[in-house]
């Protein structure tokens, strides 16, 4: 486990497209983005980036049950902000009327053009934030989600939150590097809860399953550390 930490969430994001960018032309062009605040920051700042867009193959690791064009759709937020601007190829939840019928076709997808691995496809890179109560992607605790062991991607009803698409721990698992991305005080205490390796949370499960982690945080995250 790598520990970065940023003096304020505006250098967070140029260090988490720092370091993406070098993971894209060094390890692989395969990566799994989050949705969120701090990494539009951070996709914006990457559209600039010297990388060889045209390999790049990105993918969302959760999505809102609407279609790629809505406002709150997190493959649009990627798309106007970061592959509006470059030349790789971002892979949208196709939209469905049956949340369960979009997971499924994305997970085939996904097994399309992600790297095979010995117990399915294995992600180069994810990069996922960690919300308040320790969710991660669309893992929320005591969900049913966090149960599911044979299928990589999912559907999901979240309690205030609606209907949502996320990956499952057993692909999160399976990637090579995993990157959190973290901004902001009110984020500090779960940031300590995590790294204290003793939590149960989702976020926690994902960093302990994962074979390689990088923690990027602003100073503020990271004030109980």
């Amino acid at each position: 486990m790598t520990i970065h930490i940023a003096d304020d969430s505006d250098l967070l994001a140029e260090l988490a497209a720092d370091v993406i960018a070098e993971r894209l032309s060094s390890a692989g062009p395969d990566i799994g983005l989050a949705g969120g605040g701090t990494p539009r920051s951070t996709y914006r700042r990457l559209s600039h980036r010297d990388v060889k867009w045209a390999t790049v193959t990105a993918w969302m690791t959760d999505e809102r049950h609407v279609r790629p064009d809505h406002p709150d759709s997190n493959a649009g937020m990627a798309q106007r902000v970061l592959f509006d601007h470059v030349a790789g190829t971002l892979h949208a939840v196709s939209w469905r009327e049956s949340a369960d019928e979009a997971a499924h076709d994305y997970a085939r997808r996904l097994a399309g053009f992600l790297p095979a691995g010995v117990h399915g496809p294995t992600p180069t890179t994810v990069v996922l934030g960690v919300g308040g109560d320790g969710h991660t992607a669309s893992l929320f605790p005591g969900s049913a989600a966090l149960a599911v062991t044979d299928r990589d991607f999912v559907a999901t009803q979240v309690p205030r939150h609606g209907t949502r698409l996320t990956a499952t721990l057993p692909l999160l698992s399976r990637a090579r590097l995993t990157v959190f991305l973290v901004s902001g005080g009110h984020k500090a205490e779960i940031v300590a809860t995590m790294l204290s390796g003793d939590s149960d949370l989702p976020a926690a499960r994902v960093a302990r399953a994962a074979p390689e982690v990088v923690w990027l945080l602003d100073r503020d995250a990271a004030r109980l550390l």
